[in-house]
Parts: C-alpha cells; sequence; structure tokens
C-alpha cells in the first residue's frame, strides 16, 4: 500500500500547533488568578470600612446604674431597736427552751415505750393490761388469763392469728422450750417478732409489735398435761411471773381452788373459751369473753 506523505504532514502540523499553545495558555492563567484575587481583597477592604463606619456612627449602649433605696437615719434607728429589743427578749427564749424541753421529753417517751413493747414481745416485761382492755385493770392476781400452749413446728400464720385474739383478752403465748435448744435465744427471738410483728413485711427494731408476752415454760407444760398443741388452759395470774416470786397465789374462789379444764384443737379463741365454758369454766372465761367481745 503506498504511503500518504499528504496526511502525515497535516498530523505533525497538528501537534506543533499544540505543543505551542501549551506554554502560552500556562503564561496566561496566573495572570487572570491574580487578577481575580485582587479584585476580591479590595471587596473585602472596602466592607470592613462599611461596617466600621457604621459602629462609629451608633451611639454606645450604656445602661442604668442600680441605686439601693436609702431610709433616713429615723427609720434605720427604729429598725435597730427593734431588732435589739426582738433578740433580747426574754418570752421568746422561754419559749424556745419550752420547746426544746418538750421535744426531748418526748423523744425520752419514745424510747421507753419502744424498749417497753420489745421486752414485752420477747417476754421479758409484763404485758400492759390497760391498754389492752380499755378499762382499769383489776388485781393481776385474781384475775383468769387464757395461756395458750403452742409450738414452733405450728404455721405462722395460725401463731399469728392466736396471737392477734390474745391480745384482746390480755393473754399469753406459751412454748415448751427454744427452737434450737434453750442456749440459742437468737432463733426465738426472731420467731417472737414474726409473730408479734402487725406488719409481717416490717423489718427491724422500729415495728409495731402486739403487746402479747411468749413465755418459755416446760413446767406449765407439766402441770397442765399438755401433750399436743394448741392446748388452751386459764391460769391466774401473770404467766410471764417467775416461779419463785409468785408464792401462794390467791384465787376468786379461794387459796386452793379447782383448775379449770384444758382444751385441744385448732379453732379460734373464741370458740376454744366456749368449749371451756360449756365444761364447767363459766367463771374462770367470763373476763376473757367480755375483754373478746368488747375488742
Amino acid at each position: 500500500m503506498p504511503i500518504r506523505r499528504r496526511s502525515t504532514h497535516k498530523l505533525v502540523l497538528a501537534l506543533s500547533m499544540a505543543l505551542i499553545a501549551r506554554p502560552l495558555a500556562a503564561q496566561q492563567t496566573p495572570s487572570v488568578s491574580d487578577g481575580v484575587a485582587s479584585e476580591g481583597q479590595a471587596a473585602m477592604d472596602a466592607l470592613r470600612q462599611a461596617m466600621a463606619g457604621q459602629k462609629a456612627s451608633q451611639p454606645a449602649m450604656t445602661l442604668p446604674a442600680f441605686a439601693a433605696p436609702k431610709a433616713d437615719a429615723s427609720t434605720q434607728r427604729r429598725a435597730w431597736e427593734a431588732m435589739r429589743r426582738q433578740a433580747g427578749n426574754p418570752s421568746m427564749k422561754a419559749r424556745a427552751d419550752a420547746s426544746i424541753a418538750r421535744g426531748k421529753a418526748g423523744l425520752a417517751a419514745q424510747q421507753e415505750a419502744m424498749a417497753r413493747r420489745v421486752g414485752q414481745a420477747l417476754g421479758l416485761a409484763q404485758p400492759d393490761i390497760v391498754s389492752l382492755a380499755n378499762v382499769a385493770a383489776p388485781d393481776a392476781h385474781l384475775r383468769w388469763v387464757p395461756l395458750l400452749f403452742v409450738s414452733s413446728s405450728m404455721p405462722i400464720d395460725e401463731l399469728r392469728t392466736y396471737a392477734a385474739q390474745l391480745a384482746k383478752t390480755g393473754g399469753a403465748l406459751a412454748f415448751r422450750g427454744m427452737p434450737g435448744g434453750m442456749s440459742k435465744v437468737a432463733p426465738m427471738a426472731k420467731l417472737s417478732a414474726e409473730i408479734l410483728r402487725l406488719d409481717p413485711g416490717c423489718e427491724g427494731p422500729a415495728c409495731t409489735m402486739r403487746a402479747v408476752p411468749i413465755v418459755v415454760d416446760p413446767i406449765a407444760f407439766r402441770e397442765h398435761g399438755i401433750t399436743r398443741v394448741p392446748a388452751l388452759a386459764m391460769v391466774v395470774g401473770d404467766p410471764t411471773q417467775a416461779y419463785c416470786e409468785r408464792g401462794d397465789t390467791p384465787t376468786p374462789a379461794g387459796p386452793i381452788a379447782p383448775a379449770a379444764p384444758v382444751v385441744y384443737g385448732d379453732a379460734a379463741l373464741s370458740g376454744l373459751l366456749e368449749e371451756i365454758a360449756r365444761l364447767g369454766g363459766q367463771e374462770e372465761v367470763a373476763d376473757a369473753q367480755a375483754r373478746l367481745a368488747h375488742r
């Protein structure tokens, strides 16, 4: 195939023109960008000058000074005299001292009442018969008291129910022994708190307790011939009193009175009292029934 020289010359000419045009474009570009930059800088300078002139033309804003009101000399003198009279007023000091004394006395009374309730809950103190019956209490040595014989193996809900009923009559709960043995007091104290606590969900020493004494008395179990629980017997006097302090306890029927019958059965306290009355113990249960009906 013959070579076309005319086309080759055209190609060489086009390449030569492109190489010549590239340096010219490179030389013209910096001059154009420099012009644009200089014009932008001039516009920014003009804007700054305009803003500075506008600020200079506006007056400066100042806030008014705050001045505290001043009282005249007589007003100030009366105020100071009133303050001195108030500070040295003996009646105010006397009322403050009386309030402090009442607060201390109230705190001491609350502490004493709390200690007494804890002692009654653990069977270490005599129950408050007056508050239980809401009447004047008779002589404790001449009153028949319900003594309910129970065991730690009984359900706690059942023991709590009996404690709530005995609280109305001034009765007591009697255990043959303590859970865990006589040498361990903590399990018995815990069980007593669970039985006597008004709110079963309450924890701690500040919980309100029922005023029902709990005694551990194996002698009473033997004297009454208790073979199973629960069992109810009517006893004379205070079942929490130590045996060495009881002596010859008189009874309403005389120095020696026949023992009231003992009844057994998982029944309400009212039903057990009615059973004793049916068996001939009307006089023994009369006071307890009256207290139970009153509440």
